[in-house]
């Protein structure tokens, strides 16, 4: 099968959202298993490198043509020292990339923001979605993927300290989930209090929802999705559901009985 041929089948996938449908199904046979809970879940985000080298991260306003005679064909590899923004600048090869780095001190990279919602009880994988890779998405989509999962059962949610925040807090109230957020007390007051904190649930989702690390270090070493081979959300979240589907089946195999 040639390039091309590849190339149209995948794009047939992606249009007919057989991946998401695939995951789905993954999720739901789990469920008829007995093997994820229904009202004890843990969310985090990472990144995910896009597939757009720095160099193609220029202007908006840059002119995609090379000059005419030659004489600086390969001007935007010297980018040392110059101001770059998501705001003013844009990867000519992949436009949804944004410009993120993990953490201070880290290598900001052209990059998708990856969201996992784990449900507590083995560690299975509810949801996983691709998003632009900016402050707000951990927190919005995090939201969407609460309103896609739960049924309006009361439900408790694990999350790490960037999670705290008023507006989160009080979102996830009103859709009946109680917030187990690490507490970011740095310079401010945590949104939440030991209303909730003095609970032994707390401390259970605050340990519990360490587990999400194995789900992003099998993503990204043993499912080769440290860094996307595709361009655009909509194909990454086609090679989201994929991975997803993959952790899944495997952890379902282990969790379950084998036959007589």
């Amino acid at each position: 099968m040639g390039p091309f041929k590849r190339f149209k089948n995948r794009q047939r996938l992606i249009e007919h959202q057989i991946a998401a449908a695939f995951f789905a199904e993954v999720v739901t046979l789990a469920q008829q298993a007995g093997l994820m809970s229904s009202e004890h879940f843990s969310v985090d985000g990472t990144l995910i490198e896009a597939w757009a080298s720095l160099k193609s991260f220029r202007r908006k306003d840059d002119d995609d043509d090379p000059p005419a005679d030659g004489s600086d064909s390969n001007r935007w590899v010297d980018f040392h020292g110059k101001k770059r923004s998501n705001e003013t600048h844009q990867s000519k090869t992949d436009p949804e990339a944004k410009l993120m780095r993990k953490g201070p001190g880290k290598p900001a990279k052209l990059s998708f923001s990856a969201h996992a919602l784990m449900e507590n009880r083995n560690g299975l994988l509810s949801d996983l979605r691709i998003a632009e890779a900016n402050g707000y998405a951990e927190r919005q989509v995090a939201l969407e993927m609460l309103e896609a999962t739960l049924d309006g059962s009361p439900a408790t949610l694990g999350a790490d300290k960037g999670y705290d925040t008023r507006d989160f807090v009080r979102d996830c109230r009103s859709r009946g989930v109680t917030l187990h957020v690490a507490q970011n007390q740095s310079g401010r007051r945590s949104a939440i209090d030991r209303r909730t904190t003095r609970h032994p649930g707390y401390r259970i989702s605050q340990t519990i929802r360490m587990r999400i690390e194995e789900i992003w270090g099998w993503a990204k070493t043993v499912g080769n999705f440290a860094r996307t081979r595709l361009r655009g959300i909509q194909r990454t979240q086609h090679a989201a559901y994929l991975v997803g589907a993959a952790y899944n089946l495997l952890r379902m195999a282990r969790l379950s009985p084998l036959p007589p």
